[in-house]
């Protein structure tokens, strides 16, 4: 059984410890009560600072301060161990969250007003990824995984957007026959590698596989041969120097017409247009099948807020959190991120991504095959190995030899 005292023990006991110790109260000498709020996204750091700044004036006894240092995991993680935890977490619905939300690091909110305003799909995504029922993270919000096009690039060849794998892989060739780039890969960033599994996997296989991976009742080597099959028919289709570009020589290429598509997540869309403000975009699901209504948009949880069990300002940090919530709030996030709201009837509006709302609206969505990973997989360098060396058994073998370690370690 997947359970929070096995996760427990690969971050090791010690992280139980820092909810035992309680923190000091913190205030200043005006007597304002000082939030801490740690996240970890460099881009998002200028809208938080606009949030923090009208909340923090909206109440004036609470001083809400934002901490967003380069690995901002590995930060986080170091200062758990040392009983430093942050009074409010911002961070991916990643292992790294399912792990310390396991630990007992995270105060559970269902009992709150908070989970109330969200929608559910978001709530479902954190019970999958930490198999467990206490709402320890409150979504806030969501990205999208997909294929950005150029839209001028396909008028001018007269290219539809495809529905189906038959349909992508025949455009891709037609545009390779042309003399054009199809995709631009990016594999110089291994974490890149990942993108098109996290449409594959999820899509081809399901999320199921993962919760059934857990209790070793399926394998990668039982299951994922089309994924891997089809992570490197793709791969036909790029550039000249596959692995010899990063995210930003990516972005900077692509919003220059370099390739017509570009396999991605919507957080890429403000870089692109820093670029070149000017270019046409458009955002569709990677057909990963030819059965276009089966095609589900990959989406997961971006931003979730979390508070902290040992601090003693929960009441202050729960407002806070409540200030994000706010429609109007999680509106002006969300558009100067480009992302999606994981507040309920908050949408986004960006053109580039119009394309993407009727799954968001009909709830065709699935997370993420990367967010139920365990990171000492180490699944990016795994990836990227794969498609230098293109060993399909190998591939698979490796990864369920690396999952066995985890597991075992737990």
């Amino acid at each position: 059984m997947w359970n929070g005292i096995k996760r427990l023990s690969t971050v090791a006991a010690i992280l139980v410890l820092a909810i035992i110790v309680s923190a000091c109260n913190k205030s200043d000498d005006s007597g304002k009560v000082q939030i801490e709020f740690f996240q970890n996204k460099p881009e998002a750091k200028g809208s938080f600072d606009k949030l923090i700044a009208q909340f923090n004036r909206e109440h004036p006894g609470i001083e809400v301060t934002q901490v967003n240092p380069p690995e901002a995991e590995t930060v986080l993680l170091t200062r758990v161990v040392k009983n430093d935890v942050p009074d409010i977490v911002g961070l991916g619905a990643t292992d790294t969250y399912s792990i310390l939300a396991q630990s007992g690091i995270f105060a559970d909110l269902a009992n709150t007003e908070l989970p109330r305003t969200v929608d559910p799909i978001y709530l479902k995504m954190l019970k999958d990824v930490t198999g467990v029922d206490p709402v320890y993270g409150i979504p806030y919000a969501a990205n999208a995984n997909g294929v950005m096009y150029n839209k001028t690039l396909f008028k001018e060849m007269g290219l539809q957007v495809p529905k189906t794998w038959d349909e992508l892989i025949a455009m891709a060739q037609k545009i390779k026959a042309a003399g054009k780039i199809p995709f631009y890969f990016t594999y110089k960033d291994d974490w890149q590698t990942n993108l098109p599994l996290n449409a594959l996997g999820p899509n081809l296989v399901g999320i199921d596989f993962f919760l059934q991976r857990r209790e070793n009742q399926v394998t990668f080597q039982d299951k994922y041969h089309e994924v891997a099959e089809k992570q490197l028919e793709l791969l036909k289709y790029g550039h000249s120097d596959n692995f010899g570009k990063n995210y930003a020589d990516g972005n900077r290429a692509f919003a220059n017409g370099q390739a017509l598509m570009y396999i991605q997540g919507s957080w890429a869309i403000s870089e692109i247009r820093k670029a070149n403000p000017k270019v046409d975009l458009g955002f569709f699901p990677l057909p990963t099948g030819n059965d276009a209504k089966a095609v589900k948009l990959v989406s997961g949880i971006d931003t979730l807020l979390a508070v902290s069990e040992s601090t003693p300002h929960k009441k202050e940090a729960e407002e806070f959190i409540a200030f994000l919530l706010k429609p109007e709030n999680s509106k002006q996030y969300i558009t100067e991120q480009t992302l999606f709201s994981a507040v309920k009837g908050v949408t986004q509006d960006d053109p580039s991504v119009a394309e993407l709302l009727p799954y968001f609206k009909s709830g065709r969505v699935i997370d993420f095959a990367d967010h139920y990973i365990p990171k000492a997989v180490q699944l990016n360098s795994i990836v990227q190995a794969f498609l230098q060396n293109g060993d399909i058994d190998a591939y698979l073998t490796k990864l369920d030899r690396e999952w066995n370690k985890v597991a075992n370690r737990r």
